[in-house]
This record gives C-alpha cells, sequence and structure tokens, in this order.
C-alpha cells in the first residue's frame, strides 16, 4: 500500500492484484486502481511490474506472458531461479534486483551500530539510486544481466572490505580474524 501511495502521488496509473481482496478494494478507492485477478498481472501490458511481498513471482510460468518494461519490487527473491533473470536480459526486460532497491531497511538498521543518525542513514539510502546506474550500465557495457552486474557489484566492495577492522566483528570477548573471515 506504501509504494501505490507513493507511486499515485507521482501520478502513475496503478493496476493492482493481491490475495487479500481488501487490499485491493483499499487500492482501488483510495488510488482509482484498475483490479486484476492475480493469476492475469503479469499478462497486463504496464511499463513497471512491480510484486510486493511475494518471491518466485518471475518464473518459467509468468514470464511467458510478462508484458512490463521493466521489474522493480519490493519481494525478496523475485526471480524463482537466477536463470530468469537471463530470460529477462534476453527479453529486454530490465530488472531492477530486488536486494539492491531493497537495501534501504538494511541500510536503516545498520546504522543503529553507530548511535543511530536519520540523515546519515538516509544519505547512505539516497547512494541505492546510483547504485542502481552502476548495475544498469554494467549490464549495457559488458552484455550481462543487471542481477549478474549487481552481483559483481557486491564482490568487489566485499573484496575491498577484507582487509577493513570493523568493531562490529567483535562479540565481547574476542575479534573474528580475517583470515577466519575468507573461509
Amino acid at each position: 500500500m506504501h509504494l501505490c501511495k507513493y507511486l499515485y502521488e507521482e501520478g502513475a496509473h496503478l493496476i493492482v492484484t493481491d490475495i487479500h481482496k481488501d487490499s485491493v478494494k483499499q487500492a482501488v478507492d483510495r488510488f482509482g486502481a484498475t483490479a486484476v485477478d492475480p493469476a492475469d498481472i503479469t499478462s497486463v501490458e504496464c511499463d513497471i511490474y512491480a510484486p510486493c511481498a511475494l518471491g518466485g513471482t518471475i518464473n518459467d510460468d509468468t514470464l511467458k506472458t510478462l508484458k512490463a518494461k521493466v521489474v522493480a519490487g519490493c519481494a525478496n527473491n523475485q526471480l524463482l531461479e537466477t536463470r530468469h533473470g537471463d530470460q529477462l536480459y534476453d527479453m529486454g526486460i530490465v530488472y531492477a534486483p530486488d536486494y539492491v532497491i531493497n537495501a534501504g531497511g538494511v541500510i536503516n538498521i545498520a546504522d543503529e551500530l553507530n548511535g543511530y543518525n536519520a540523515d546519515r542513514a538516509w544519505s547512505k539510502i539516497g547512494e541505492i539510486y546510483s547504485n542502481l546506474e552502476k548495475i544498469f550500465e554494467s549490464s549495457r557495457t559488458e552484455g550481462i544481466a543487471t542481477y549478474v552486474a549487481a552481483d559483481r557489484l557486491a564482490e568487489r566492495r566485499i573484496e575491498q572490505m577484507k582487509n577493513t577492522r570493523s568493531t562490529f566483528l567483535q562479540n565481547g570477548h574476542h575479534a573474528l580474524s580475517s583470515r577466519r573471515l575468507r573461509k
């Protein structure tokens, strides 16, 4: 419902579905959304397919009917299998990896480890957009699916951080060694 509200405020026409009929009615009443049956949502012509709260909706069956130009939602694990990310790429459908666009919650919680500062957290959350730009550019220039580009970006960051000592790697009794982390 939060995503519906934001999109509605930006002028989007919403086409919604949910297994909870009350949620669909609320979106129709509040935002003038068009309701469709859950089985039909992927066959709707739309700019963005935004799966929320239900993973695995990008799969062999839904890819046969998917008519969106972009897949960008807040559900975790939207791809039933990684090969579905390759299929989206081959179909010319832009996929914003869920673990990138949904990083805001983790970033916000991680900031609490430093003594929470909302401005600092929101500043880091604001980097999600530029990270997506990097991922999309890498996908275009390297000819790879966006989930592969996102994984590579994450792997580069992990590699850069391997030798960084962090107070968060301590449990009060002993610190985890960097040698142990490399396993």
